[in-house]
């Protein structure tokens, strides 16, 4: 009894979810080194540990999957932690001007997609029905990532790069177009099961 009872614990104590939550301890770090918009060191720490989480976004799955430590309990926190590292930077980037103008629609598209998924996987995953991610939504996660990369160095990476901020804005939209594209999938997946009710 005592050995079957430890097995779930230690599958689910595995490198790949200590990643995650790892992850997920970063965002307020993150966001705490971006409260000073103007202390460069701080903007550059940020970026660096913003760069550690997306690192770990990619690894946390794939070792999951080639050591077969696949478990509820990272499927669930995976995605949580994608969101609150997104949603809590974008929210930092706008709070001190980095994001603004226009480019603010392309945060408030990216924050309205991730609220309708998380509801429409809450929908469906009460009619087990399993909501697989596309290719499509990878790239967009990729190219997410990158563009808060490059706005979170903002003023501070113009000095290396000009026109850093401009490339992240940039990448922020194309973001919000894949963004669209993703979400509607998404959405039309659980009008399907909704008019089947």
């Amino acid at each position: 009894m005592t050995v079957n009872a430890a097995r779930p614990r230690a599958r689910t104590m595995n490198l790949p979810n200590i990643l995650t939550f790892g992850r997920v301890v970063i965002v307020p770090a993150v966001v705490a080194c971006l409260f000073w918009p103007d202390e460069y060191a701080l903007r550059w720490t940020a970026l660096g540990l913003f760069t550690l989480a997306a690192i770990t976004d990619f690894f946390d799955g794939y070792l999951a999957r080639i050591w077969d430590q696949q478990s509820a309990l990272g499927r669930m926190l995976d995605p949580i932690a994608d969101k609150l590292l997104v949603s809590a930077v974008l929210m930092i980037l706008v709070a001190d001007g980095t994001i603004k103008s226009w480019s603010l629609w392309a945060a408030i598209i990216i924050l309205c997609r991730e609220i309708l998924v998380s509801g429409l996987r809450e929908f469906l995953a009460d009619l087990k029905v399993p909501v697989p991610v596309s290719a499509v939504a990878k790239w967009k996660t990729t190219v997410q990532l990158i563009a808060l990369g490059f706005l979170i160095a903002g003023r501070a990476g113009e000095l290396v790069l000009p026109g850093t901020v401009q490339i992240g804005l940039f990448l922020l939209w194309i973001s919000a177009l894949l963004t669209l594209y993703t979400g509607f999938d998404y959405f039309k997946a659980g009008v399907k099961y909704v008019v089947e009710e």
